[in-house]
């Protein structure tokens, strides 16, 4: 490990990204590329900012100013400038910011910046280093258009388009999302993947590229069980508690649910019989795991268990199993993850603050880079905070342009 001393510099160290994006699939990548260093140039409409910053839930800041917990939650250490595109003047300054970056990140829907006249084609003759990433829900680049393309997308369309909901829920019952918001998040991540690709070939020719990324692909490609299953067999996953035992069984505990991850060998289940004072059923084969359905296992063997683990707390049940070999873990809810003892062990907590002088502690980016600097923890930007610094320096403007434009409502 590299001693305090010698850290590295943050990877993205002296990169610098124009952030088109809104609400969470595109800012969620954007913080991403800014805890590794990036200088995230946020772009957001005048007066009113991207939609995230009117969703709720809302914090009273220190200020008396309403904040949205999720636009904080997907925002630290950006900047922010304020321009509408459709202006000439705005426009000039924003082609002087492309020329002068590397990555442009857009998540406004298929063909938006296409709309403004600012298309791949005239983005990459302004600057032929320029990595732009364009995140949409089914892709929108040049030869990779397909039925979809014109499509809006949201977290829900793509979970259900990739496969996710149709085996989510309870068995019998209908389609379920997974709680949170993966289908924006998921697709964050790759895009940041992407673009870090991306950025290595320029390393090696000086040219960027198009980074094309689908919601819809990105959730399609963690289907890694589901997909096998029917290239394999034919067979389609479904919500059936059949489908359901060998990967998981969910035991109810005295303070909540642990999981038991694999259901596991003869020997194992031997050893659990055991445990619990139940060494008889040892004997039986179907308590062994073999010749038997998932109905055996719902209908038996997890009531069984239950009769046992129900009077435990749940971290006692997880930790008395993995001492006779199998994989557990417990059921968390989000108060569980914030009081994590293992969590805070990890750094995975981040103080980034409210922008307005209060605390807002949210969920560390989990790349562990133990050679380098920290990673840093600034606020997420107030609307235009950054407008002076960037429009009068990359941006091109004088003081007298920006307050032009300030006084048109136009930044």
């Amino acid at each position: 490990m590299t001693s305090e001393s010698r850290k590295l510099p943050l990877p993205l160290d002296g990169v610098r990204v124009l952030d088109v994006t809104h609400i969470v699939a595109g800012p969620f990548c954007s913080m991403i590329l800014a805890d590794m260093g990036a200088e995230v140039i946020k772009i957001e409409r005048p007066r009113t900012g991207e939609r995230a910053r009117i969703n709720t839930p809302f914090l009273e800041a220190e200020d008396g100013e309403r904040v949205s917990a999720r636009y904080l939650g997907v925002n630290r250490n950006k900047k922010s400038v304020t321009l509408d595109l459709r202006d000439s003047r705005c426009r000039a300054a924003f082609e002087n910011m492309v020329r002068a970056s590397d990555i442009l990140l857009d998540n406004w829907g298929p063909g938006a910046l296409r709309r403004l006249g600012l298309g791949y084609d005239v983005l990459s003759a302004l600057n032929p280093g320029l990595v732009y990433a364009s995140i949409t829900g089914y892709g929108d680049a040049e030869g990779l258009r397909g039925p979809y393309s014109d499509w809006p997308a949201n977290n829900p369309c793509v979970q259900g388009m990739g496969g996710w909901m149709e085996i989510t829920g309870a068995p019998g019952g209908p389609p379920q999302m997974v709680g949170d918001n993966v289908g924006d998040s998921v697709p964050g991540v790759w895009t940041a993947l992407g673009i870090v690709m991306a950025l290595e070939t320029r390393h090696k020719t000086g040219l960027g590229q198009h980074v094309d990324m689908a919601m819809y692909d990105c959730m399609a490609a963690h289907t890694t069980s589901s997909m096998p299953l029917y290239q394999a067999t034919g067979q389609t996953t479904g919500r059936a508690r059949e489908n359901m035992f060998s990967a998981q069984l969910v035991l109810r505990a005295k303070d909540g649910y642990a999981v038991l991850a694999g259901a596991g060998d003869e020997e194992k289940w031997v050893a659990l019989w055991e445990l619990i004072g139940r060494p008889e059923l040892g004997e039986d084969p179907r308590y062994r795991g073999i010749g038997i359905s998932g109905e055996f296992y719902f209908d038996h063997i997890v009531p069984t268990i239950e009769e046992w683990s129900q009077h435990l707390p749940k971290l006692e049940v997880a930790k008395r199993l993995i001492e006779i070999g199998y994989s557990m873990g417990m059921v968390q809810n989000t108060a569980d993850l914030d009081n994590c003892p293992h969590l805070a062990a990890r750094n995975m907590f981040v103080e980034s603050g409210d922008g307005h002088g209060g605390r807002f502690r949210t969920v560390a980016t989990p790349i562990k880079l133990t050679g380098c600097e920290d990673t840093p923890s600034g606020p997420p930007p107030l609307l235009g905070e950054h407008n002076q610094e960037i429009l009068c320096g990359i941006g091109g403007l004088s003081g007298e342009e920006l307050t032009t434009l300030e006084s048109a409502g136009v930044v």
